[in-house]
């Protein structure tokens, strides 16, 4: 899909490519071939999207890294690994719905490509752009340094998994510190991997209020049962921002900047009327219902289905992440700053 210039943007994009990693916030195809309920390939998903067609992504338009490739001057968006005919030259997005740092986190919905195999994915984009350089290692490298990484999951390892004691085990096996602290170390050993293979310049993507989803609302009882999965997603980003301030010590010539979902939440003040509720109907998954139209003021909600942010609210989630709208939100810089660092 080729974007529109947006203001301010102009001539080459900012990095050569952008590579993506991440959960259903991000992903735009890859889970089409996959045995699993996890999809959105099907009206009304979609349905504000140029052509206003489905593609995968789980909202009615762009997602937030949608906007972040455009905000970076790329003139077409990022293709997702699942386009096997795709030109590669400018990034890959690896991102899975439904999929965790943890390889069996949601598993009860079927198939899903996790973080350790979004990695082993971009193993293969790299041989692939290695053949494109007649297998100089050297030129490959020097590309991958100046490329952007951009890594957002890890909701999914608490939604779908921790809190589902029906399906996993892992709310037995840990405490949520511990838990919140493993998933960290698992998931920079995967980050440790991308920087071994040339990445440089990375945006590590916090969760956000997960226990305020209109989901987490309608299904959990009490306030107490909302605010731990949101207490869950505080000590994930304490411990994913220390692990920055870690990997900008510790890794040579190398920039991360951490994202923080939960520094502010998306209101009334910002032009949203509808905060607790999605704009689609929702079947039992809380995803939207095939085939049935969904609310006609869709720049109004927060939410398009049970747990997926409108377009409307992912152009906010970009802003905030690319040029520091709200301070507090990115650290130690924003992506608008360590793509010139």
């Amino acid at each position: 899909m080729v974007l529109q210039n947006i203001e301010g943007v102009e001539g080459e994009p900012q990095v050569p490519c952008l590579f993506i990693f991440g959960d259903s916030l991000s992903d735009n195809g890859n889970n089409h071939l996959l045995r699993t309920s996890a999809k959105a390939n099907y009206f009304p998903y979609g349905i504000d999207f140029p052509d206003s067609r489905p593609t995968g992504r789980f909202t009615n338009g762009l997602t937030s890294i949608d906007f972040i490739t455009q905000f970076l001057g790329f003139d077409q968006l990022i293709p997702p690994f699942a386009n096997t005919i795709a030109d590669i030259s400018r990034g890959v997005n690896y991102a899975s719905g439904a999929a965790g740092i943890r390889n069996e986190t949601g598993k009860h919905l079927g198939s899903d490509i996790s973080l350790r195999l979004q990695l082993t994915n971009h193993r293969t984009t790299v041989s692939q752009i290695s053949a494109g350089f007649n297998k100089s290692s050297e030129k490959v490298e020097q590309l991958l340094n100046k490329c952007l990484y951009y890594v957002n999951i890890g909701a999914n390892d608490f939604l779908n998994n921790y809190f589902l004691p029906q399906y996993y085990s892992t709310s037995t096996a840990f405490t949520l510190e511990q838990y919140a602290s493993d998933l960290v170390q698992q998931y920079s050993q995967v980050v440790q991997s991308l920087y071994d293979i040339g990445g440089r310049k990375f945006v590590l993507v916090g969760v956000g209020y997960i226990g305020s989803t209109p989901r987490a609302l309608t299904t959990l009882k009490t306030n107490s049962s909302t605010d731990d999965i949101n207490k869950a997603a505080f000590r994930f980003n304490a411990n994913l921002r220390s692990q920055v301030d870690h990997f900008n010590k510790a890794l040579p010539n190398a920039s991360f900047i951490f994202i923080n979902s939960t520094a502010s939440k998306i209101d009334p003040s910002l032009g949203f009327k509808v905060l607790d509720s999605g704009c689609c109907q929702v079947g039992e998954n809380g995803q939207c219902v095939a085939n049935v139209r969904p609310c006609d003021n869709r720049k109004d909600f927060v939410f398009y289905d049970s747990f997926h942010p409108t377009q409307a609210a992912n152009l906010i989630t970009a802003l905030s992440s690319y040029n520091a709208s709200i301070p507090a939100y990115t650290y130690p810089m924003d992506i608008s700053h360590l793509v010139r660092s």
